[in-house]
């Protein structure tokens, strides 16, 4: 029997008391997904120490390319820290050099901090050269597994990437597909990939208060986690387990 599991990225508090709730498999506990998710509150990672599923802190210390300084790495380390005495049980993490290759020296560094710590390298592999390259690094390196959408804005686009990473891996690490992941395409992903692992951030648009909008502390309409949805993964994922050739 095949055993399909949900990551759910979340920003907030009640986030990831949804990701509990919608029985998802991990959390990656996040600030900003609106930008791809940065490192979160020192706060929320001690709330999320007291998760009954296991929870990954992105490690992520500003928005855009993946190309960090000296400075920029030692703040990802205390980040790695913080997470570590908040006692969860993992990390998501990468970083890149100039020239599209991954950042294996600064990368060393911050796994070995990690310690026992899971480990996942996150889409900075979608943006390098060499993909297969990186996920044999990523390998070397200690990472339990890779977060990518096959190189392409949307994983249901990066398919043939998808399940070219999947056989080279070849149990060796574990591939999560992420990016534009629905309950609606899941098992197309599984079918056409074979990977079993996914990644979603499961948000619905919820309009915010016309006056907070109005005065900048936030958009017309925010994007919040929805256990709905969540709960709606876990009935696809949990039909294909009971049925793995459909």
């Amino acid at each position: 029997m095949i055993n399909l599991t949900l990551e759910v990225c979340v920003d907030t508090a009640a986030g990831l008391q949804a990701a509990v709730e919608g029985q998802a498999d991990r959390v990656e506990l996040c600030s900003a997904l609106e930008l791809g998710g940065l490192t979160p509150s020192i706060g929320l990672m001690q709330l999320a120490h007291n998760s009954t599923v296991p929870v990954y802190a992105m490690i992520r210390p500003r928005a855009g390319d993946f190309c960090f300084t000296d400075a920029e790495i030692n703040v990802m380390a205390d980040d790695i820290r913080a997470a570590s005495d908040a006692g969860l049980a993992g990390v998501v993490l990468g970083a890149a050099n100039a020239d599209n290759t991954l950042n294996t020296q600064a990368l060393a560094t911050l796994c070995e901090l990690a310690g026992p710590m899971g480990k996942t390298l996150h889409r900075v592999i979608d943006t390098l050269q060499d993909a297969h390259l990186a996920l044999e690094q990523a390998i070397d390196l200690g990472f339990d597994q890779v977060l990518t959408s096959g190189g392409q804005p949307d994983a249901i686009d990066g398919v043939d990437m998808l399940a070219q990473l999947q056989v080279r891996a070849a149990g060796r690490i574990a591939i999560m597909a992420g990016s534009g992941v629905t309950p609606a395409r899941v098992a197309q992903l599984h079918r056409q990939t074979g990977i079993v692992d996914f990644h979603a951030s499961c948000r619905v648009p919820v309009p915010l208060n016309h006056r907070f909008s109005q005065l900048g502390f936030g958009s017309a309409i925010e994007q919040r986690t929805d256990v709905d949805m969540i709960r709606q993964f876990r009935l696809q994922l949990d039909g294909l387990t009971d049925n793995p050739s459909d």
